[in-house]
């Protein structure tokens, strides 16, 4: 049985890719700190420690510990507003931390990693949809910290024969089987969107003058199920003859809009959530929407859950941790 260690197990997306590793019949060993990822999330047949991706010692002691076959390398820090006010520490998670990780993967002999990466390593858009030849010049000090660590992934693999994949997200949303978006505070839309739904409060749309069909943004959604099924099909191709280190994008290839996206929430909570519009943010694209033909071609993948199964999931998970008291 292949043991898979996953970083940031006990977060929203890590978890879901756990979970599926499980039914796949992989040994899954978990690294996350719980900065932000959450013990009710921490599959009960995984193998959990605590402990940071900087502590070079503990994670040598887990690598001799398990006989690691593949790295699936989640763990960071992901909220963009809070990057450009906290850039060193940014920094010292998604690049000090993941580069210490390849380190460590090095001297132990493991040899592939899939890196969980952005879509905002792109910027601003030359052209829609976005495919992985598109220039990288994220906007964002987040965006930038997975651009500087993708470079160094990618010499690091040269140097030393290490297979990657880089999956690019574009927004992960929804839940699956019990495990969804449990993040304080909820920066993402689709979620924010239905916890005032359920709260009765307003939400806050920045910016309505987009050059855009009802002038906001447009975003391109993904199911979390569907991004833990890219990790599955990565192992196996990493493990094949014919795979070839790179990034690849996953998205939908399809794009809705802020106000889109509120009316879908409010249809399939039968309520009307209220909206307030504030001044656009400083670097916020008009249009991202993906082209996933390369992992289609490479993987073998593609999204199968609508936007319709997306916000029905968010909205059943939502209501689930209410009934426990886990969120207010």
């Amino acid at each position: 049985m292949k043991e898979i260690l996953v970083t940031g197990g006990a977060g929203y997306i890590g978890s879901n890719v756990v979970n599926l590793l499980i039914k796949k019949k992989y040994k899954v060993i978990i690294v996350d700190n719980l900065s932000t990822g959450h013990r009710k999330l921490i599959h009960r047949r995984a193998s959990f420690y605590k402990v940071n991706i900087l502590n070079t010692k503990e994670l040598e002691n887990i690598f001799n510990t398990h006989k690691i076959d593949t790295v699936i390398h989640l763990a960071g820090l992901s909220i963009i507003g809070e990057s450009a006010k906290k850039p060193a520490v940014y920094f010292k998670n998604n690049v000090t931390g993941s580069t210490n990780l390849l380190k460590v993967m090095k001297k132990m002999g493991a040899k592939k990693i899939i890196f969980s990466s952005s879509a905002s390593v792109y910027g601003k858009p030359r052209y829609i949809p976005l495919d992985e030849s598109h220039p990288v010049r994220p906007i964002s000090f987040y965006g930038k910290t997975k651009a500087v660590f993708e470079k160094k992934l990618k010499n690091f693999s040269a140097r030393h024969g290490i297979r990657y994949l880089s999956l690019r997200y574009f927004n992960a949303s929804g839940s699956s089987n019990g495990y969804g978006e449990i993040h304080i505070p909820e920066t993402h839309l689709i979620p924010s969107a239905i916890k005032r739904l359920r709260k009765n409060e307003k939400i806050t749309i920045f910016g309505n003058e987009y050059p855009t069909r009802d002038g906001t943004c447009i975003r391109d959604y993904v199911h979390v199920a569907d991004i833990a099924r890219a990790h599955v099909l990565g192992i196996k191709y990493l493990d094949s003859q014919r795979s070839r280190s790179g990034a690849m994008n996953l998205g939908s290839g399809r794009g809705y809009s802020v106000k889109q996206i509120v009316t879908l929430c409010s249809r399939v909570s039968k309520k009307t959530l209220k909206i307030k519009i504030a001044p656009r943010r400083k670097g916020d694209p008009s249009v991202l929407i993906a082209s996933y033909k390369k992992a289609k071609k490479e993987l073998g993948w593609s999204p199968r859950r609508s936007i319709h199964q997306i916000i029905k999931s968010a909205w059943e998970f939502e209501q689930k941790l209410y009934a426990e008291q886990i969120v207010t």
